[in-house]
């Protein structure tokens, strides 16, 4: 049995070649969150009276203007296939889904069922943005939709 030198990340090896010591077993420490910190907002209140036109502008803009680029990206493009035939109640559960949690990585993990949802947030429209998620026609989603498509619409 020889034994090699030892440099930077190698360590010897029992058959004589060099081994690099990095490597991943899948063992993570349990994550505490205790490096997490809250930042608080005010509460998410529901705006009775708005009209749906306006409301779904506002939807449509809170969707794109996330705190990151994954939930920008998921968030607007679901938004532009969905937002203009939501129902009133849909509209509602949406508005609450996208503002009331705190913590946009919270929403990118229920949607990709990462993490369970819990109760409040579940319900028809996380059940299709689960869906839109799962991009079973496999459509490229590399950025947020150009809003060219709002000025087609409303022509």
């Amino acid at each position: 049995m020889t034994k090699c030198l030892c440099q930077g990340a190698w360590r010897p090896a029992v058959t004589g070649g060099l081994v690099s010591s990095r490597s991943y077993r899948g063992e993570a420490p349990e994550d505490t969150r205790g490096d997490l910190i809250e930042i608080p907002l005010p509460p998410w209140e529901e705006k009775p009276g708005e009209p749906t036109d306006i409301k779904r502008r506002r939807l449509l803009y809170e969707s794109r203007k996330r705190g990151m680029l994954e939930n920008c990206i998921l968030l607007s493009l679901f938004a532009k296939r969905y937002l203009n035939t939501m129902s009133e109640s849909q509209l509602l559960q949406y508005d609450r889904l996208i503002n009331e949690p705190s913590n946009d990585w919270d929403i990118y993990y229920w949607a990709t069922e990462a993490q369970p949802t819990p109760e409040v947030y579940q319900g028809e429209v996380m059940d299709m943005l689960k869906e839109f998620t799962k991009n079973r026609d496999q459509e490229q989603r590399l950025d947020a939709p150009n809003l060219e498509y709002l000025d087609k619409e409303s022509q």
